[in-house]
C-alpha cells in the first residue's frame, strides 16, 4: 500500500478528480480516502508510488507519500 498526504484535498470533488486520475494509472487500483486528514491510501498491483505522486500530481494536486 501506497499512502499520501494530500493536504489540499479538501472535499468530495477533490476525491473525484483524483480517483479519476489514480484510475487512469490502474483501474483496479483499491483506493482509500480520509478527508478529514486528507490521506489517501493506494493498494495497486501495477503502478509504482512515483506514478501514483505523478497522477496525483498531474491531477492538480500536492501529494506527500507517507514513509511507512
Amino acid at each position: 500500500m501506497t499512502t499520501f498526504n494530500v493536504n489540499d484535498m479538501t472535499c468530495g470533488h477533490c476525491v473525484g478528480v483524483i480517483t479519476k486520475a489514480l484510475k487512469a494509472v490502474d483501474p483496479d487500483a483499491d483506493l482509500r480516502f480520509d478527508l478529514s486528514t486528507h490521506r489517501v491510501d493506494v493498494v495497486s498491483a501495477t503502478a509504482g508510488s512515483t506514478q501514483l505522486s505523478n497522477a496525483i500530481t498531474e491531477a492538480g494536486y500536492t501529494p506527500v507519500m507517507v514513509a511507512g
